[in-house]
């Protein structure tokens, strides 16, 4: 009964990291038909993007807060149907200005539903006592990679983005509704301390422990690569790579293919080889599949080079969100938000600066700058070894 019961949990997690990751790439997947229906250039377009990260950024306080005093399953529910009913909102953009907005918008639904769900997978790891984020996360990934053949064939049936994204959010409101009863009830709560006098005396958000700053750090190295990836793959397939219109997204598709098959591998390696040694092979292969892909700029370099970095950044963020949870002063809630909130200063500065740079040299120049970024997580990796909590 007992693992019938905690099956029927992860099957419900699981759920909402498919949601999330459908969500978002069925967005990623439409960024060059947004762009060139609002006439965008590359600057213009990485000053929109801004506002998505600003907005998860901007409340990333709230939501830590908002996790912790009312419970993650309450939140599910509020974040599972704004996300959504933003992602219509984009398709209604008529103009920089309203599509910076509903970006905004966007980030702030993201995020409430992003800290929720992971905080339930926290819960549901220490209810299996062992390691399950990677295949969790794999999930979102895997969803990632649905939605982008979804939006590639969308593309190529000249689907608008309006119905494209409206078809998407009517399926993740009733996934939504099937999952909610089997979610946890009640999250796990982590306190104390090795120092018996630090026991029971947990730090907020303004006030994070140096274990859980260096989590941050390195989730910032792998989301700048991600957010890169997310953004910016389908335009640099459609601006150096030159490819056909209906083989624009394939880069995105081949990131996303990789970085779920890596994620649902990732428990095992890192069980195996330990979080530090899979974080430093992470940046290598991350700094590998970049290089790849500014060298020889064609469908079949690029889409190889791509897929190296969805396998190198496929490991790195659910290990950063699983030792979370060894974390014995923050409350969980609290401690995501602020690996988030450092790991999501990779999502502001990434694609934006791609944007700048690429309008004042080229995107090539832009990805060598994200592939060096990715190299130095094999130098970070290396501090959680005197700074993990036990």
């Amino acid at each position: 009964m007992a693992f019938s019961k905690n099956l029927s949990n992860r099957c419900a997690v699981s759920a909402l990291f498919l949601l999330q990751g459908l969500v978002f790439s069925s967005w990623a997947s439409r960024i060059p038909a947004i762009k060139s229906a609002l006439e965008l250039n590359d600057a213009q377009l990485g000053t929109s993007l801004f506002a998505l990260p600003l907005g998860q950024l901007s409340t990333m306080f709230f939501s830590g807060m908002m996790v912790s005093k009312f419970g993650s399953k309450f939140c599910t529910a509020i974040g599972s149907f704004l996300y959504p009913t933003v992602l219509i909102l984009i398709s209604y953009a008529d103009s920089q200005l309203t599509l910076i907005g509903a970006l905004f918008l966007f980030g702030v639904s993201a995020n409430i539903n992003n800290i929720a769900i992971n905080t339930q997978a926290v819960s549901l790891e220490h209810l299996y006592g062992r390691s399950i984020m990677g295949s969790l996360h794999g999930v979102w990934s895997l969803a990632g990679f649905f939605g982008g053949l979804i939006g590639t064939a969308a593309v190529a049936n000249s689907v608008s983005v309006r119905a494209h994204f409206v078809c998407v959010s009517i399926l993740i409101y009733a996934v939504y509704l099937a999952a909610r009863p089997f979610l946890l009830p009640s999250d796990f709560s982590n306190t104390g301390d090795d120092d018996p006098s630090q026991r029971g005396k947990t730090r907020g958000y303004l006030r994070p422990t140096p274990y859980i700053v260096t989590l941050g750090l390195i989730a910032f190295g792998s989301m700048s690569c991600e957010g890169t990836m997310f953004d910016w793959s389908g335009v640099y397939f459609k601006t150096v790579v030159r490819a056909r219109p209906e083989l624009v997204p394939l880069g995105f598709v081949c990131f996303m293919c990789t970085m779920a098959a890596g994620r649902f591998a990732a428990d095992k390696f890192v069980m195996r080889f330990g979080p530090v040694r899979v974080i430093q092979a992470s940046g290598l292969i991350i700094f590998s599949g970049m290089l790849v892909s500014v060298l020889f700029p064609t469908v079949v370099a690029a889409s190889a080079g791509f897929m190296l970095v969805g396998l190198g950044v496929s490991s790195v963020v659910p290990t950063a969100y699983s030792l979370v949870g060894k974390s014995r002063r923050m409350k969980i809630g609290v401690a995501l938000s602020c690996v988030c909130t450092i790991g999501f200063f990779g999502f502001i500065f990434g694609p934006p600066i791609i944007g700048y740079v690429a309008h004042a040299s080229s995107l090539r120049v832009s990805f060598i700058i994200m592939a060096c970024i990715g190299l130095c997580l094999i130098f970070l990796a290396p501090l959680l070894r005197s700074r993990i909590e036990e």
